[in-house]
C-alpha cells in the first residue's frame, strides 16, 4: 500500500524536440503515465520554456519537489550554456529559482546526462554515462558519487567537429546510420583512452540506432532513466535547492569587549 506521506517528485527532462514530464514515489518508480510537449522553437525564451514545462507537468497532479534535467552546462540552478536550445537568450537564466517561484516547490535543476547517470549507475569504480539525442551529453561518476561536469561534448573530436557535430542527430540524419555508428564506436574508443571508465551507459533517443555490437562495459540504458534518475537528486546533495538567506549571526564576543 502506498505511503500516502511520500512525497511525490515532479520529474522534468528537457530535450531538444521535447520535454518530458512524470510523478515519481519516493523510490523512483514512475506513478501513472509520463507525459510529453514539444519543446519551443530555437531559439527558446526563458518564458516560454517554463510555460512548456508548466504544459507537460499540468496533466499530472500534486508534487512536493521537483527535478529537473536541462540539456546543457548548469550551476547552482543557473543555465550557463544551451547549445541545443539556445544559449544566447538562456545564458544566466536562474531555471531553478524561477520553477521554485512559480510553484511554490523546491527544485533541483541538474544537467540532464547527470540526471539520466544517477538512475543509470550502480555505484560502483569510475561510470560514465554518454548521451544520444538532440546533440550528446556526458557525465562521470566515481563510486556513486559525480564528478564536476565536463562539457565534453562541445570539445572538437575530429576535423573541427565537436560531439555534438559530430555524433550528434543532424549528423546522423545527413550521415545515415551506418556512418553515424561509425563515428560512435571512434567516440566510444577515445572516451575510453581519455576517461578510463569501468562501465559506459549509452542512453537519449538516438541509441536505439546503433548498429554495431557494443563491447561488454558499454551498455544502451532506457531513456526513461532521464525521469527516474530524478530522485536521486532528493537523496544525494548535487547542489542546493531554492537558496535561503542565512539568519544574521550573533556578535563576536570579542569584537564587543573594550580594550
Amino acid at each position: 500500500m502506498k505511503n500516502m506521506n511520500e512525497p511525490r517528485t515532479l520529474a522534468i527532462d528537457i530535450g531538444g524536440s521535447g520535454i518530458k514530464a512524470a510523478l515519481l514515489d519516493n523510490h523512483g518508480n514512475m506513478i501513472g503515465d509520463r507525459q510529453r510537449v514539444p519543446t519551443p522553437p530555437k531559439p527558446v525564451a526563458p518564458g516560454a520554456l517554463v510555460h512548456a514545462i508548466d504544459e507537460a507537468a499540468s496533466p499530472l497532479g500534486g508534487f512536493e519537489r521537483v527535478s529537473v534535467g536541462f540539456p546543457g552546462y548548469v550551476r547552482d540552478g543557473r543555465v550557463l550554456t544551451a547549445p541545443n536550445l539556445g544559449s544566447e537568450v538562456l545564458a544566466g537564466f536562474d531555471l531553478q529559482s524561477e520553477l521554485a517561484r512559480h510553484w511554490g516547490k523546491p527544485v533541483r535543476v541538474l544537467n540532464d546526462a547527470d540526471v539520466q547517470g544517477f538512475g543509470a549507475i550502480k555505484g560502483q569504480g569510475v561510470e560514465m554515462v554518454l548521451t544520444l539525442g538532440t546533440g550528446a551529453g556526458t557525465a562521470i561518476f566515481r563510486d556513486g558519487e559525480i564528478m564536476p561536469h565536463l562539457e565534453l561534448a562541445h570539445h572538437p573530436v575530429s576535423g573541427g567537429k565537436t560531439y555534438d557535430e559530430y555524433i550528434g542527430n543532424a549528423a546522423r540524419q545527413k550521415k545515415g546510420r551506418k556512418v553515424w555508428s561509425k563515428r560512435l564506436a571512434k567516440v566510444i574508443e577515445i572516451l575510453r583512452v581519455v576517461v578510463r571508465f569501468d562501465h559506459l551507459y549509452l542512453g537519449g533517443g538516438n541509441a536505439k540506432h546503433i548498429a554495431f555490437p557494443l563491447p561488454p562495459d558499454v551498455t544502451i540504458v532506457p531513456n526513461t532513466e532521464g525521469l527516474t534518475g530524478g530522485i536521486r537528486l532528493w537523496r544525494e546533495e548535487p547542489q542546493p535547492a531554492v537558496a535561503v538567506k542565512p539568519p544574521p549571526s550573533e556578535p563576536d564576543q570579542a569584537s564587543t569587549t573594550s580594550t
